[in-house]
């Protein structure tokens, strides 16, 4: 197996954002995870909750990180949008206006999520300048990092890549204070992978595989009113196929969006 370095460089956190820097074949990818357009109506039809759209707030929030950090193109770890299946009329306007926003920017990527089943891109695909462009669910590798979304096992160039982007989880902790009271913070998962899981899946022996000792990151969810999974609360599971097997748990820690490192996230 080679091993690289998966250097911190090639992702990094946008500071106090659920965003990433990723350094892609010589250009610079704005990484988000998780947008979930459309999640209120979802919300409503789901569980009942009522709940005023923040479209206007989602798109003008990553629009400002476009301005920020002023990247090549955008890459969507997934669920860009909520409602399996094809987008209803809100989430369809939602998504075509953001898209109309971003595409005028910058290329886009979306690996595709398992609440982005019924997206075409064809249907948004001329909403501006630049183009736009949706993987497989296995995900894809650009330079040396790959981008999955994280509800099916990855492809092997995606497993052979230095560092992996991972969406689906959402996570989170659980946070408490000197008297007791709690709240939940969405956070980052990052640390060393094991190849061992991935070989399996592949059917090939570990040693056969380009193994780069990548690490993951895993991503905070875009959309702040989507729920995750809470990674020190007892009970809680992953969703993923492949975690928490294929972490080095131990080595995983977990970072608040501030850039705060919490230690690792099963003892937090």
């Amino acid at each position: 197996m080679a091993g690289a370095d998966s250097g911190p460089a090639l992702v990094e956190p946008v500071p106090g954002a659920p965003a990433a820097r990723a350094s892609v074949d010589g250009e610079t990818a704005l990484v988000v995870a998780d947008y979930h357009a459309g999640i209120e109506v979802g919300l409503r039809y789901e569980r009942g909750v009522e709940l005023e759209s923040n479209a206007d707030l989602r798109r003008i929030r990553l629009v400002g990180l476009l301005d920020r950090v002023d990247p090549d193109r955008l890459v969507v770890l997934g669920d860009l949008g909520h409602r399996i299946g094809d987008a209803g009329d809100r989430e369809a306007d939602e998504l075509a206006t953001l898209l109309t926003a971003v595409l005028d920017r910058v290329p886009v990527t979306i690996v595709r999520g398992n609440h982005d089943a019924g997206f075409d891109p064809d249907e948004f695909g001329q909403s501006g300048r630049h183009p736009l462009a949706i993987t497989e669910p296995a995900g894809t590798r650009l330079g040396r990092v790959g981008f999955l979304h994280g509800h099916t096992w990855p492809a092997r160039a995606v497993v052979e890549s230095d560092i992996l982007c991972v969406g689906h989880e959402h996570p989170a902790v659980r946070l408490e204070d000197e008297v007791g009271g709690g709240r939940k913070e969405r956070a980052w998962l990052r640390g060393p992978l094991r190849p061992e899981p991935f070989a399996d899946h592949l059917g090939v022996a570990a040693d056969d595989l380009d193994w780069r000792n990548p690490a993951v990151v895993v991503f905070p969810a875009f959309n702040d009113r989507s729920g995750g999974t809470w990674v020190n609360v007892e009970g809680q599971g992953f969703l993923s196929p492949f975690l928490p097997d294929a972490l080095v748990a131990d080595a995983v820690d977990a970072y608040l969006l501030d850039g705060t490192r919490l230690g690792p996230y099963r003892t937090v």
